[in-house]
């Protein structure tokens, strides 16, 4: 089933130059990249994105953390772009993320900090909800690969 979801390259990813091994890994996957922008995240768009966290003791410090710096904010389609973005990005802590994963590759820990390069929906009802809080309509391209 064709999907869609929402990517996030997260600071990490920018300061380290790491945006085209990230994206290249995707389209080698047979993805396709339907949107792509980079922009600041606002603290309030940070707060709704990140709402179930709310509560949780690294709360404050994700918040601080993906409005740091710009991000690379992308829209991935193709045959279960969900599961597959997800078993691409490996697993959230780097240490545990399988060397061949986006995480298990370019992820660090420093001290307490994760630093996991890269964020992605984790269903179809979060990756509905989260590409309408980074994109128009009209942002999201429609083209055949």
């Amino acid at each position: 089933m064709i999907e869609r979801t929402l990517i996030i390259l997260k600071p990490d990813t920018i300061i380290r130059s790491n945006i085209g091994n990230v994206l290249s890994r995707i389209e080698a996957k047979g993805l396709k990249i339907s949107a792509l922008k980079m922009e600041s995240i606002s603290k309030e768009k940070a707060g709704t994105h990140y709402a179930e966290h709310v509560g949780k003791p690294f709360y404050g410090s994700l918040i601080s953390y993906i409005t740091s710096s710009p991000v690379v904010l992308g829209v991935i389609e193709g045959d279960d772009a969900i599961t597959v973005i997800r078993t691409l990005c490996g697993a959230t802590d780097p240490h545990k993320a399988a060397p061949g994963s986006i995480r298990g590759d370019f992820g660090f820990k420093k001290g307490n900090d994760i630093f996991n390069v890269i964020h992605a929906s984790d269903s179809q009802e979060s990756a509905k909800r989260e590409i309408s809080l980074f994109f128009k309509a009209n942002e999201i391209f429609e083209y055949n690969k």
